[in-house]
């Protein structure tokens, strides 16, 4: 069919129409009846929305285009999940937890739902923020404890695994040493020793700029104090030449 280059969609059926009286065309295209019922708009852009008020007697009114859309129009809804509210409380309160080395990668994503959260420790698994966060779960759906006391629950067990890692960490360094083992310093030495390089060069550049400051206010007083000198020597000799220009009391009564 030998349509013009770029032509528009009402000129299609237009231009077949008069295909179809030359003769060019056999037979309708299959869409010919359709385009004819149905004539295909040329606005490609959506037409403003109708808004339908609550009285009838009203009518129905146009939109204002002026009316701008929000910037969050196209964001998608926040989800909120009932453990993100106990891990907010959780880390408020353990910050330094955030800092421990955890693994990230998950099989499924729900690698929670295949431990037993009837006890706090689970095989393969290490001990952190999400597993009190999951014993506190479990609690509130099993014990059907309150938030609070679940928590209290959660957190006391955390706290006593703890301290008994931490005790056998100590132990086995004590040994350790025993037998020869040296560790070096540890991180609280390495951070004390980098804090006191810093504050000694503070202390180095403080003394600096105090001295610079004592060179720039002697240099400022100085030259106030040679003017203030002059300043009474003039005084002083004017004051000598008036008494010395002054007739005495015989000059006086002579004349």
């Amino acid at each position: 069919m030998a349509l013009s280059q770029g032509a528009r969609p009402l000129r299609v059926y237009k231009e077949t129409t008069q295909l179809l009286r030359l003769g060019v065309l056999a037979k309708e295209p299959p869409w010919y009846q359709v385009v004819a019922s149905v004539p295909p708009s040329t606005i490609l852009i959506r037409t403003t929305p109708v808004e339908f008020t609550s009285s009838a007697q009203d009518g129905p009114r146009v939109l204002d285009r002026k009316v701008k859309k929000s910037k969050r129009f196209f964001r998608p809804h926040h989800i909120q999940y009932p453990e993100d509210d106990l891990r907010r409380t959780f880390f408020a309160d353990h910050p330094w937890e955030l800092a421990r080395p955890r693994i990230l990668v998950e099989d499924t994503g729900n690698d929670s739902l295949n431990y037993d959260w009837s006890k706090l420790q689970q095989p393969g698994k290490a001990l952190d923020g999400e597993s009190v966060i999951q014993r506190q779960m479990w609690l509130m759906d099993h014990e059907k404890l309150s938030k609070s006391a679940a928590y209290d629950v959660a957190r006391k067990e955390f706290y006593r695994v703890r301290m008994r890692s931490d005790i056998e960490r100590r132990i086995a360094a004590e040994e350790a040493r025993s037998v020869g083992a040296f560790f070096g310093k540890t991180h609280l030495q390495i951070g004390l020793e980098l804090e006191e390089k810093a504050l000694l060069a503070w202390k180095v550049k403080a003394q600096e700029a105090v001295a610079k400051r004592q060179q720039r206010i002697e240099a400022m007083a100085s030259p106030g104090s040679i003017d203030a000198d002059a300043t009474d020597e003039d005084t002083t000799n004017e004051a000598s030449g008036t008494v010395e220009n002054q007739p005495s009391a015989a000059e006086t009564s002579k004349v």
